[in-house]
Formats: structure tokens, sequence, C-alpha cells
């Protein structure tokens, strides 16, 4: 009699797949691995939220503290694809309106955006490991900034921390540390949120850790609103400034190009009415009239008939414009000014654009790009970025100039007001973006800009949005969009540099490096005890 060899299912062996201990294990990690997906989804979107046009601003630290739930505990492969969860829910809807250049446009953008979130996710992962986490995780989000503001093509800085606090409890930081030390400490405020809730949540009481966490967010809170008023400038003397949006015809399309002398017509019309209303004694006699980027796409230096009536305005208003214009010095070139025009003199002193938009205002390579991408051909010529301060005198005032995206960038509005600016002054082109929440965006930066620098800020916008702001950050007037908008004002002319205007990069390039440093510190640690 033979016997047969007794078979044992799969089922019945311990610690099989079909064990139900393991399955309810796979279904845990499953759930647990959702949940930091949606976490980090909700991170992007709650950063999306703070910023404008939303402005719920009170949801900056929230988002942040998202990511670093999400990405706590987790090894760098699953923080890489985290972080690029979070950078997708936030940089596609944000940067939307780069579509007006087509969706190839937009999601290369976002894209490119998104890439700056993976090595992030991934240093705070191996940073979390370390005492004082709460420090290194914020310094690696200043790293991030640092590093996305700067390359490829000069950097593409939108959607920083910061730049969602214009005029919040947070924004007084910018007067001591730039957009850098505000966005540490907004990240350093989600980053105290968590570590107060995970020790509440582990010791279902309140003790003295978590009660410290909460009492240093209440410190921040109320060290920002206090920053700006140590050192601040002081007032010199007032001055008189008229503001003009003379609007473009078909708001909204990149082809507004082709109504140049429409465009031009609008805003000396402005100016224009300016006049008329001091001579009506309805507004004050301005000092000086400030006009958008883009004014005068025709160039009033070649051509005679443009600059005559540059100058009519200029002697009617009895007052300098400072006009944006475009100057063809060659075929191949231009360059994006702003001129001060003398009712008398005529075309003086300029500021030129430093950083013109990739794609949009010139063509990186040029001849290898445009040999395969035909659309290209729709930037005929490149502008050429200016290298020279943005100190415009203009009667006893000197005016700090940055145009349009200049403004999303450091140096331009530093090195400004350090020349002697003493009003910060925005002339800028949004209107292939009206309605699209670009320029409430940008108008925002500019807040954050005036009071990293003490000084007021008055942006010119071609079909809005066009504002007065003041040096506290918050608005004075602003105009509607894709509308005629004429203003005058009274500014206070500043004297004396904030600590932020006298640091330059430092407090950033030395947040950076706290950042970076954390990072190899946690990587040598691992490393040994692997050995």
């Amino acid at each position: 009699m033979s016997v047969q060899p007794t078979r044992t299912t799969a089922a019945a062996e311990p610690g099989h797949h079909g064990d139900p201990a393991d399955i309810a294990g796979a279904r845990s990690r499953r759930g647990a691995a959702a949940a930091r997906a949606a976490a980090a989804a909700a991170a992007g979107v709650a950063q999306l939220l703070a910023l404008p046009p939303y402005g719920w601003w009170f949801l900056t630290p929230l988002g942040v503290a998202l990511l670093l739930l999400a990405l706590r505990g987790t090894r760098p492969r699953r923080a890489a694809w985290l972080g690029a969860l979070a950078g997708a829910s936030l940089m596609v809807p944000l940067v939307h309106w780069q579509a007006v250049f087509g969706v190839d446009v937009w999601l290369a953008t976002a894209a490119l955006e998104i890439l700056y979130y993976v090595p992030m996710a991934i240093g705070i992962a191996l940073v979390a490991r370390l005492r004082g986490w709460v420090v290194w995780t914020s310094a690696l989000w200043v790293a991030q900034e640092f590093v996305r503001a700067r390359w490829p093509f000069g950097g593409f800085g939108w959607a920083k921390l910061a730049y969602a606090q214009p005029d919040t409890p947070f924004t007084g930081y910018a007067s001591w540390g730039s957009s850098a030390l505000v966005t540490f400490m907004v990240a350093l405020t989600g980053a105290l949120l968590v570590a107060a809730g995970v020790r509440l949540w582990r010791r279902r009481r309140p003790d003295t850790r978590s009660l410290g966490s909460l009492a240093l967010i209440v410190l921040i809170l109320a060290g920002g609103a206090l920053a700006a008023r140590v050192l601040a400038p002081s007032v010199d003397h007032t001055t008189t400034v008229g503001v003009v949006q003379g609007n473009v015809p078909r708001v909204g399309e990149v082809s507004i190009l082709g109504e140049r002398g429409e465009v031009l017509d609008n805003h000396l019309d402005g100016v224009h009415q300016i006049a008329e209303g001091v001579r009506a004694g309805d507004v004050p006699q301005p000092d000086l009239v400030v006009l958008p980027e883009n004014a005068s796409d025709l160039d009033p230096y070649a051509e005679e008939a443009v600059a005559d009536l540059i100058q009519e305005a200029a002697a009617d208003v009895e007052a300098p414009l400072v006009i944006g214009v475009a100057h063809y010095p060659d075929d191949e070139t231009r360059s994006v000014r702003s001129v001060v025009w003398d009712p008398v003199d005529g075309a003086g002193d300029f500021y030129e654009k430093r950083y013109p938009v990739p794609f949009g205002e010139y063509i990186p390579f040029r001849d290898v790009l445009t040999s395969f991408i035909d659309r290209l051909d729709q930037v005929p010529t490149d502008v050429v970025p200016g290298t020279e301060p943005g100190d415009l005198r203009v009667g006893d005032t000197t005016l700090g100039a940055a145009i349009c995206f200049d403004v999303a960038f450091d140096p331009p509005l530093r090195d400004a007001v350090a020349a002697g600016g003493q009003v910060m002054m925005v002339p800028t082109n949004n209107a292939n973006y009206n309605f699209t929440g670009q320029s409430d965006q940008q108008l925002a930066i500019t807040q954050l800009r005036a009071v990293e620098h003490g000084r007021p800020a008055v942006v010119a916008a071609t079909s809005g949005v066009s504002a007065v702001v003041n040096p506290d950050g918050s608005i004075v007037e602003r105009s509607p969009e894709a509308e005629p908008w004429t203003s005058v004002v009274e500014l206070p002319a500043m004297e004396g540099l904030t600590p932020a205007t006298r640091l330059g990069a430092g407090p950033e390039l030395v947040l950076a490096l706290l950042g970076l440093g954390a990072v190899l510190t946690a990587v040598a640690r691992g490393r040994r005890r692997a050995r």
C-alpha cells in the first residue's frame, strides 16, 4: 500500500499572502499610502488657495503642515513622488495663465516648477529624523525657492510661500530678510503646528513641549507684526504721482501688439484726462505721471511723430511722464524701457527691464528651437536685458523702478532702492493675462516688496491691475481690469534703508545653506548607521 504525500495549501502556510493578518496589513499599508497622497495633494491645494486671486493666506502654514505630515517617516523614493504630487496640485492650476501661449507652454512651465518639489521633499524626509527638524525643514523650503528663482533661464520664483503674504502678520519679516525670511517663518509655523499636533495626538493631553510649540507660533505672528516698525525708513518729503491705465483693444489676446497706435493713444488720452482734471480743480497737480510698460510699442527714438505725441501729453499735464516704450536698436534685438519724458527737454534717463520673459520676450537657443517650433517666430526680436539699477531722478524724487516680472526677483528693486529710490514704480503689461489671477499675484508680490524696502509702490498696468501701495503693504487704490483708469495720489518719499535692503541676499543664502547642511548631516548619519 502506497502512501500519498500530504499537500499543504498556500493559504494554510503561516506568513503567506493569504494569511488574514497579512491581508489586513496590506490594506492598512494601502490606506496609509492613500492618506499620504491625499495629504500631499491637499498641501498643494492649500498653497494655491492662499495665493491670489483667492488670498486665503492663513492656509499657507497649513499647506506646509500637510506636506510634512505626508512625508513623515517616509523613505526618499516615496517622498519624491509625494513632493511631485504636492507641486503638481499647486503649479498646474496656478500657472494656467500661461495657456495663452499654448497648452504645451502652460504644462511645460508647470512641469519644470514641479521638479523642484522632488528634492525638497526628499530632503525634508531625511532631516525629519534630526533634532531641531522644524528649523531644518523650514530652511529647506527657502533652499528650494532660492534655486527655483535663479535657474533655468534666470529662474521663475512664482508661488513662493512669501508671495501669499502681501499684508498679513508674516509680512513684516520681509523688512529684515526679504521674501526668504517670510517663507522661513511661514514654513516654521507649519512645522510647529505638526510638532504640537503629533505630540498632542500621542499623549492625548497638552504638555510642556506641545504648548511651547504653540507659544512659538504666537511669538512668530506677533514678531511679524512688529518687525517692519523696527529701523523703519522715515519720510523725506511727499510727492504727488499720477497713474494711467489706458487699456488695450481685445484684452486677453496675444495679438494686442497689432494695435500699437491705439494702445499709445489710449494711454496719452489718460494723461490728457489728468491734465483736464487739474485745470478743473478736481485733482491736484502731479509732480510726475507713471504710464505702463508697453504704453508705446512704437519706438519714439526712431519715430518723430510718436515722440511729438508724448511730448504734447507731458506739456499738457505740465509734469514729467515716466512712460514704457520699446526701443529697437537693430532688426534682431529690442529693449523694454521706462523713460523719463520731460515736458520741455523730452526723453531723458531710463531704466531697462532686467528680467525679460523667456519664450515671451526672447527665445533661448533661438537658432535651434525655431528650426522645429514654428510658433516661436511670433517673437521676432529678442529683448536684451538691462544691467543698471532703476534709480530715476524725477524732480525732487528718485524713483526705484522695476518692470513687470522684474518684481518677482529680489535684485531689481533692492538695487534701485539702495541706489537712492524713494518711491517704487512697477510699470507692467499684463493684458494677455486679464481675469486669470496673474495680475493679482503680481500685485501681491509688489505689496511684499513695499514692506521689504519700506517704500510706497505705484503699479501702472496697460489693462490692470494698476494700484498704489503703502509702505506697510496695504493698498491705497486699485483699478478694475480691462477698463481705462487714472488716479492722482500723494505719497511719502522715504529715506533710509531697511535691514533687508542692506543685507541683500545674505539671509536667503544663510537659510538655504542651513537646510542643505542639515541634509548632508542626515545622509552622513544614515550611512554610519548602515555600516
